[in-house]
């Protein structure tokens, strides 16, 4: 495994989500100093400006062509076009704290709000629709959609994930391990869904029928984060309390990676559109991790 690092923002910007976008680039929040970055592997980055204290969080690709993503200290939802044009969009609920957002099944965006225990739709006129949890203080916080036509979500402080289908039926699943503080989540290419509970030091995985195993990995302490999956369906996830990524295949298999930089921060991770996974990193760097290549005869 080869893992390299490349500077895209000063140390204090806090590089934090990452996408790859439909123009082939890598599109990542910045979320100290509200901006949105984009780098083309073996390119120079640029980045865009946002007003001040918007906190951009969560970024995908939306259904219009467009780079979507929450504003989690301006409650609101934004989008960027591959061009540098920005849009953004007030939510009907003040103080919600919108954080992941993912295209779904319907042509839409869904999105969480963590401080007010909804899930929002948002449609790319601007259109917005909020649902909400039938449980307080869950703390909704990653989604995405499933293989199943539905939206499927964490909630870090209920110790469960949830289901909303595009109706706005919603049904909650509660997690063995309690107090695990599930994160990130991502879909998996045999219907399932895996995600990471970061207070409890494991990753979970779950099918559509609700069934649930966890996978405690080698050092509990290490606070994964983020998830995503690889072209082979193996789910590769940051370890954010350690520095290190790491992966885990469908049997349950985990190998981790240091990551050059001690104490770097890694928070999202994506498949590049070089075929590498990549990690945005809070100390103002992208890591692009691949396999590593066997020497030439």
């Amino acid at each position: 495994m080869t893992i390299e690092e490349y500077a895209v923002a000063d140390r204090d910007a806090g590089p934090y989500a990452i996408t790859t976008g439909p123009d082939g680039a890598l599109w990542f929040t910045m979320v100290h100093s509200s901006r949105i970055g984009r780098l083309v592997p073996g390119a120079e980055p640029t980045s865009y400006e946002l007003d001040s204290g918007r906190g951009p969080t969560i970024i995908v690709p939306g259904p219009d062509g467009a780079l979507w993503f929450t504003e989690y200290h301006a409650h609101r939802i934004a989008r960027i076009t591959t061009g540098g044009v920005i849009d953004e969009f007030a939510l009907p609920t003040p103080d919600c704290g919108p954080y992941g957002i993912a295209p779904g099944p319907d042509g839409a965006l869904w999105f969480t709000e963590t401080a007010a225990d909804r899930i929002g739709r948002i449609t790319p006129d601007g259109q917005v629709t909020e649902f909400p949890l039938p449980v307080a203080g869950a703390f909704p916080s990653a989604i995405v959609a499933g293989g199943d036509g539905a939206l499927w979500f964490t909630l870090n402080q209920a110790g469960a994930l949830g289901r909303i289908g595009t109706d706005g039926v919603i049904a909650l699943y509660p997690l063995p391990t309690e107090a695990a503080a599930p994160v990130g989540i991502a879909a998996g290419q045999d219907g399932a869904l895996w995600f990471v509970e970061i207070a409890a030091g494991q990753i979970g995985r779950i099918t559509p029928d609700g069934q649930v195993t966890e996978f405690p990995l080698p050092d509990r302490a290490a606070r994964p984060h983020a998830v995503t999956t690889g072209t082979d369906g193996t789910a590769w996830f940051t370890e954010w309390g350690t520095g290190r990524v790491g992966s885990i295949t469908a049997d349950g298999t985990i190998t981790v990676h240091s990551l050059p930089t001690p104490g770097s921060e890694p928070h999202g991770i994506t498949l590049g559109p070089d075929g590498a996974l990549w990690t945005a990193l809070e100390i103002g760097a992208l890591a692009r991790i691949a396999p590593a290549q066997p020497p030439s005869l």
